[in-house]
């Protein structure tokens, strides 16, 4: 009687591990269902060994539904603190009610009597992942052709769900492995080197500004960037100026592409036309111009500004899913290397869940994950709300808090510029400053904290940097450290740092 049960249990069991309706052209998907039932018992006998296993696989990496109940179970205990041996997962599944579905007790005991060694344990669990990506790329390949069959809406959007649905297979299920400090010290050396070879001493992409270059040594790679201002103070002119400073770099030239959800392109136009040319705005936008301007107009502004890699997009109600699709695209073709968004507040999430707070944190989280995907800096412009005109004197000036509608925005910018200018107090005292603007760069998370002051010509919209704000200078530099001794790994195989001499106690030679 009990030897049917097993047989009753076992054909059971083999049913629902053939799942007829995942072949694909006629063939079962790749697994490795051996390997699968080593795994299983080498963590069932040898306490702890799956913590061996957890870098690499999860429940869901089993092809057997059977194998991923048991390895749940197992995973359920470790959280507890509690063995995985063969009578906890027992018990355990019986808890959740699910033994007898993955075979019973038998099947359960049966794991263990063909593990021989737990040493290739990570091997196993190495397979079992590639077996497992291989699957997740053949379903997210089904779910591409059967959409692009049922006549998706936007194909556009069809394409941008495929690049983030591979792009997410990746990042969730491709580990890398830990380095050593002694590695990460030969990298950082390696990168120190690179930047001592340089002649400038920016390394990312020049704003234009020197002081503003110091401050960031240039937009970075990966890096947020959120210039923010209330409305009239000109950061969209400010954007335009780093832009164009961008792509017309004298230390290398960068794509820049630019959604404009505020403006047109013809108006994003005009206002980098007059202050290439130093023509005033208004002139432009009335056609008050002569034929010796026209000359002038198309001789110091557009002959400059056409041969530029800046692209625009002025479509309005841009969503976070369009913006990332366009963005691969661009990259892929023109290789940009600059992104500038005007203004986040404009935008929109494909989600509608939740309220606006939270819809304009997934748009900025959005964002700075772009900004990593692609390895560039992303420029987005920010609102800031009212309680900035409530306050007077030193403390008008803008705050992280005032940052409108979340808080996430803080969190994920890896810098933070707050633009504004003088109050009308100010102007009525002193003329001067009416085209007067403080940049402070607020939050910056590898670089220095400053304010720096700006002329903005509002005829011709071009910024000048003038003179360091004085009531706030950059941060103290630290200390100077103590003289560097010659790294020393004790490891045979460690990569050698340069200037690194085991004989001599010697100072590096810089």
């Amino acid at each position: 009687m009990e030897k049917a049960k097993n047989d009753r249990d076992k054909k059971n069991r083999d049913t629902w591990q053939v799942d007829v309706s995942n072949m694909v052209y006629g063939k079962l998907p790749p697994n490795a269902k051996d390997l699968e039932e080593l795994v299983l018992g080498v963590i069932m006998l040898e306490p702890g060994s799956i913590d061996r296993v957890l870098e690499y696989i999860s429940a869901d990496s089993f092809y057997s539904p059977a194998h991923q109940e048991i390895f749940r179970s197992m995973f359920t205990l470790h959280q507890k603190s509690q063995p995985t041996d063969i009578g906890m997962v027992v018990e355990e599944l019986k808890a959740q009610k699910k033994l007898e579905e993955v075979g019973g007790p038998y099947y359960v005991t049966m794991l263990t009597n063909k593990v021989t060694s737990s040493a290739s344990i990570e091997f196993y669990a190495k397979v079992i992942a590639q077996k497992y990506l291989a699957r997740e790329m053949i379903r997210v390949g089904s779910e591409i052709v059967q959409n692009a069959y049922e006549n998706f809406n936007d194909a556009f959007q069809l394409l941008d769900l495929a690049e983030q649905q591979l792009m997410n297979i990746g990042s969730k299920h491709v580990h890398g492995d830990v380095k050593g400090m002694d590695t990460v010290m030969v990298n950082t050396i390696n990168r120190i080197e690179e930047w001592r070879k340089q002649d400038s001493p920016i390394t990312g992409v020049p704003s234009g500004y020197e002081q503003l270059d110091r401050a960031t040594r240039g937009w970075q790679p990966s890096d947020l960037i959120i210039l923010a201002a209330r409305p009239s103070v000109g950061k969209t002119s400010f954007a335009l100026r780093l832009a164009r400073n961008a792509a017309l770099n004298g230390i290398k030239p960068v794509p820049v592409a630019i959604w404009s959800l505020e403006m047109e392109d013809v108006q994003l136009g005009l206002r980098m036309l007059a202050a290439e040319s130093g023509m005033m705005l208004h002139r432009l936008q009335t056609g008050c111009l002569g034929d010796e301007d026209m000359a002038r107009l198309y001789r110091t502004g557009i002959h400059t500004l056409a041969g530029t890699k800046i692209f625009v997009d002025d479509q309005p109600g841009l969503n976070l899913l369009k913006l990332r699709a366009k963005a691969r695209r661009l990259k892929k073709r023109y290789d940009i290397g600059l992104i500038l968004v005007d203004y986040l507040q404009l935008m929109s999430d494909d989600d509608n869940r939740g309220n606006r707070e939270q819809e304009i944190s997934r748009i900025s989280r959005g964002l700075k994950l772009l900004a990593k995907e692609l390895g560039i800096p992303v420029i987005a412009l920010s609102q800031l709300s009212r309680d900035v005109e409530k306050r007077t004197g030193v403390k008008k000036q803008p705050q992280l808090s005032d940052l409108r509608e979340s808080g996430s925005i803080e969190q994920d910018a890896d810098v933070v510029i707050f633009l504004w200018g003088p109050e009308d107090e100010e102007i009525e005292k002193d003329a001067s400053l009416r085209d007067r603007r403080y940049a402070r760069i607020a939050k910056a998370r590898n670089g220095m904290l400053l304010t720096i002051n700006f002329e903005l010509n509002k005829d011709t919209q071009e910024w000048e940097e003038t003179e360091q704000d004085p009531f706030s200078k950059p941060l103290p530099l630290a200390a100077p450290a103590q003289p560097v001794r010659p790294l020393k790994t004790g490891w045979k195989e460690s990569p050698r740092l340069p200037y690194a001499d085991d004989t001599k106690d010697e100072e590096l030679p810089f």
